[in-house]
């Protein structure tokens, strides 16, 4: 306890440095400009004695496949689709001869994010590996525009040059695994790849995107969305991955929902894990308005 403690007092000191740096002690506002942060280990929660957004803000934010689900997103629908829409690009990226932290710090002050190109063998990531730096200006674009969630559910082709300015040494299409972001200032520290050719087998987090909430009867009654699933991890062909699923709430009343095998998906996306009758939403009402729903049904 004496170590954890120690850490956390540490974390307090870094983070206090953080807010003089941002000119403010106001933690709430830069807590929530950072509103994503997250701790895993919920034991260090309860050991606390050191203020709560001190260590969110100082903490480092990975967003991958698996933690992808974190981010919560407020947006209506229609921008939620909007944003979601799947555009063709190409990602520019270079060799990366070392690794390392100094070497890493070169590469972003020169306006580059150092990654990674893996291959996927039996679901894993393996041989193959290439060291390579892609345009920071370029995934911070894309990133912004589409938000984490949606960047890590699709593929890019990356052309890889041999210099900056110089001819593609080789063209291949790519899924981004993990991204990286600064704590404190957002800043893209690494991604890391997965190549995937069309016949390869992916496991991939898929997006939904739920429309129809303004024809909703259930809404309309005066009940409310209960979001259970905002991704869905489904094993796929890498050119049949979507970039995002539809979840269509228009005919929903009070009480009913929509299981994961009611969304329509195509038949070469299989479930990774889990019971195909789990819920991914449901149409919550208070007590009045379920139980005038019940009258309305047994009429």
């Amino acid at each position: 306890m004496a170590t954890i403690m120690k850490q956390l007092q540490s974390k307090a000191v870094q983070a206090r440095r953080i807010l003089q740096k941002h000119g403010t002690t106001n933690h709430k506002q830069l807590l929530e400009q950072n509103s994503q942060c997250c701790v895993s280990d919920r034991t260090l929660e309860r050991s606390w004695e050191v203020p709560k957004q001190l260590y969110y803000t100082c903490y480092s934010r990975t967003f991958s496949s698996q933690a992808a689900f974190i981010e919560g997103d407020d947006r209506p629908p229609s921008m939620r689709k909007l944003a979601a829409k799947k555009e063709d690009v190409i990602l520019r990226a270079f060799p990366r001869k070392k690794t390392g932290k100094n070497w890493c710090k070169k590469e972003r002050r020169v306006g580059l994010v150092p990654s990674i190109v893996f291959e996927q063998e039996n679901g894993h990531l393996g041989g193959n590996k290439e060291l390579v730096s892609v345009e920071k200006t370029q995934l911070e674009n894309i990133v912004n525009k589409i938000g984490q969630t949606f960047f890590l559910a699709r593929t890019y082709d990356m052309e890889i040059y041999d210099k900056p300015g110089g001819q593609i040494r080789k063209k291949e299409k790519v899924l981004p695994r993990t991204i990286h972001l600064h704590s404190a200032s957002d800043e893209l520290l690494n991604v890391t790849f997965i190549r995937a050719p069309p016949s390869v087998k992916l496991k991939v987090d898929i997006p939904l995107v739920f429309i129809g909430e303004d024809s909703c009867p259930g809404i309309r009654k005066g009940g409310y969305v209960n979001t259970m699933k905002r991704v869905v991890t489904y094993v796929c062909p890498a050119d049949a991955i979507p970039p995002f699923l539809e979840v269509d709430l228009s005919t929903l009343d009070v009480g009913q929902k929509i299981l994961l095998r009611d969304l329509k998906v195509d038949p070469r996306l299989k479930i990774s894990h889990g019971d195909s009758s789990l819920p991914v939403v449901k149409i919550m009402g208070t007590r009045s308005v379920e139980d005038a729903a019940a009258a309305n049904s047994t009429k």
